[in-house]
């Protein structure tokens, strides 16, 4: 059964709602005349601005139903390094015995390609939802440049630089997929939907190159390394990658990495 899109009367919920992503959807659900619910860990302010903060957890289950009492659409974005198929399943369930119509979700690129444990939990949670018996939608997308920032930081504090071979990223600003992520939440449920990825295809050692160069560091020596078993074939062979009938964004590395050394 088909619903109509979602109204403004009716909250939507948003779990991760204060993570990065999160921080950019969230607004963009207010400017178009969107109450939101926030589903949260810990106990936040209600600020009165369309936007409640509701405690529950999805690890547990605590707090999950009333979340989801009077919403019509959920918005999945949270996340972590494990568990987000069991955190998927406790939502599922909770939204199954409720009036859930839609439940969109953020997955990532290569999730059904690249066998690692944490991309196996993501394949999961879409199989969980696709299977839910509500309306559904889920966006894969590339990594963000802020994750590959952290991730090139945490390499540049090394005295030598490591550089896995084949190892190729796509990375797209995060506030360019929460625009995607707030049309699709708030239109009809569309199933798996185009991939996300940014602009450009960089190997580890250039996208530190260009930051290194910007932060007018000293270059590194690189350690080559070959990262073993079935997720380095994949890796090398750009199963992580969506280079046809992508979505792309338009912010590349270079500008993002300007903007974030501007401010």
């Amino acid at each position: 059964m088909t619903h109509p899109p979602t109204s403004s009367t009716t909250p939507v919920l948003v779990t991760g709602g204060t993570g990065t992503l999160g921080g950019h959807v969230v607004p963009l659900l207010r400017a178009a005349g969107q109450e939101v619910r926030v589903l949260t860990r810990g106990t936040r302010h209600t600020g009165g601005d369309g936007i409640t903060y509701v405690t529950g957890d999805l690890r547990t289950g605590e707090g999950v139903e009333a979340a989801v009492d009077g919403v019509h659409t959920v918005l999945h974005l949270a996340g972590g390094p494990k568990g987000d198929d069991e955190a998927t399943r406790t939502l599922v369930r909770a939204a199954a015995r409720a009036d859930v119509r839609h439940l969109a979700y953020i997955s990532v690129v290569g999730a059904d390609r690249v066998p690692l444990a944490w991309l196996r939990t993501k394949l999961e949670s879409e199989r969980a939802i696709a299977g839910s018996g509500i309306g559904w939608t889920v966006l894969r997308a590339a990594q963000f440049h802020e994750l590959t920032l952290t991730m090139i930081e945490k390499m540049t504090r090394l005295p030598v630089l490591p550089a896995p071979g084949g190892l190729r990223l796509q990375p797209v600003a995060a506030r360019e997929v929460a625009v995607r992520l707030a049309e699709l939440t708030l239109g009809e449920p569309s199933g798996r939907v185009p991939d996300m990825t940014g602009p450009e295809v960089h190997d580890l050692a250039t996208l530190a190159r260009s930051y290194l160069d910007l932060r007018g560091g000293r270059r590194r020596p690189k350690l080559p390394v070959r990262i073993p078993g079935k997720a380095g074939r994949a890796y090398r062979s750009g199963e992580n990658l969506t280079l046809r009938d992508a979505l792309v964004g338009k912010m590349t590395w270079a500008e993002f990495l300007a903007e974030r050394m501007a401010g």
